[in-house]
């Protein structure tokens, strides 16, 4: 089994910021709005945006689309991967 480097590489950048850190704990009681991580957050629209693609990418976070917003909420495979790196 070869091992995906970069995909590992993505999931550690996920530690990296404060506020993604916040994102992962609200995350943990279910899924949110974009919204409500704002309205929670107190960043603007531009700044969430940018922590929630390094976050999908690391694919720690699933995002479904519902109208104008986009609802987050923590992947089981992508903490499956973080626990197992």
């Amino acid at each position: 089994m070869t091992k995906d480097f970069e995909q590992e590489a993505k999931v550690f950048k996920v530690f990296c910021d404060p506020n993604r850190l916040k994102i992962l704990d609200i995350l943990k009681t279910g899924e949110h709005c974009a919204c409500k991580l704002l309205e929670i957050l107190d960043v603007s629209q531009s700044t969430l945006s940018h922590h929630m693609k390094i976050l999908t990418d690391a694919k720690v976070v699933n995002v479904r689309k519902d109208g104008k917003w986009s609802h987050y909420s923590l992947s089981s495979n992508g903490i499956k991967k973080l626990l197992s790196i």
